[in-house]
């Protein structure tokens, strides 16, 4: 990886790792559904004139069926239960919910694709599910009810991330990912519109709302798919997916930064859990095999059988 590819994947995990701290911002005021709808507008307005110039609108509109799918499994869906999770967690709390997106992705490969997990696989799954009942077992124990709902809410959103991507390797894995990123938004957009609207909240959002909302639409989404789609494209998926293990330290920084957020010491050990597990299932660590024995070189004189 060079290091220019390497400057785009720590810019891509600061501005997903933001996304966490302007939902927060944001979302109180907003409300989820109004919140996610304007993201997903201005978002398409940004990468408007790069798909129009690229001609994508052609190859979205051929394939309009598959893009409302992942349009509402792989944006609209996730986005606003992360809206609504947001409203309790913290910006560090849910950057690390967000880590369970590949092991979901990795049961769902298995259960719809048939795609057989090897056993440092099954053991990274384990390892991960571990972390993320920590994670439900602790809040569920130091917090109200309401905690364990927005956890619950995140831990669905990155499932619902988890079909979206199965669901785009089963059916779109020919059409450009550029293509697929701007057909999502723009079926989510059509979407969240109308609910959007009639979820519009009586009271106008301040300034710093309004800030945080096109912070999210414009840097955390729009700009931010291109540089994932572009890393994509230079580096390839799988370490161009590696930014879901840099993304919660982002969230967390943010949110200690910015918001005074301090991480209880508990989700930080489920969070690193979490992260262990994650990196084995989706195969970033893979346990190097013990060295193959040589057999003994035959001594001169001898045909090395018996």
């Amino acid at each position: 990886m060079s290091r220019r590819d390497a400057f785009d994947l720590l810019l891509l995990a600061a501005l997903w790792g933001g996304s966490f701290l302007f939902m927060r911002v944001a979302a109180p005021e907003f409300g989820a559904v109004p919140l996610m709808a304007v993201r997903a507008a201005v978002a398409v307005a940004c990468l408007l004139p790069w798909l129009i110039w690229r001609g994508h609108l052609r190859t979205i509109a051929s394939h309009a069926r598959h893009m409302t799918v992942i349009g509402f499994l792989g944006s609209a869906f996730p986005f606003v239960l992360y809206g609504y999770a947001m409203l309790v967690l913290t910006a560090g709390q849910g950057a690390i919910a967000n880590a369970a997106t590949p092991l979901w992705g990795a049961v769902i490969a298995y259960l719809w694709l048939r795609e057989r997990p090897t056993p440092w696989q099954v053991l990274g799954l384990a390892i991960g599910f571990a972390g993320v009942a920590l994670l439900v077992w602790f809040k569920s124990t130091a917090a109200g009810i309401g905690s364990v709902l927005a956890f619950c809410a995140a831990l669905l959103a990155a499932a619902s991330y988890g079909v979206s991507g199965n669901y785009t390797r089963r059916y779109l894995s020919r059409v450009d990912s550029m293509a697929n990123a701007g057909g999502s938004l723009i079926a989510t957009t059509a979407l969240l519109a109308i609910p959007g609207v009639l979820l519009w909240p009586q009271h106008s959002p301040s300034l710093a709302a309004w800030a945080s909302a096109l912070a999210l639409a414009i840097a955390c989404t729009g700009f931010a798919y291109v540089v994932f789609f572009r890393l994509i494209a230079k580096v390839g998926a799988p370490r161009a997916m590696t930014v879901v293990f840099l993304v919660p330290l982002f969230g967390v920084l943010w949110g200690s930064l910015f918001l005074g957020e301090r991480l209880d010491v508990w989700v930080a050990v489920s969070g690193l859990t979490i992260l262990a597990g994650t990196a084995l299932a989706a195969g970033v660590v893979r346990p190097r095999a013990p060295p193959a024995i040589k057999p003994p070189e035959a001594t001169p004189g001898t045909s090395g059988t018996r």
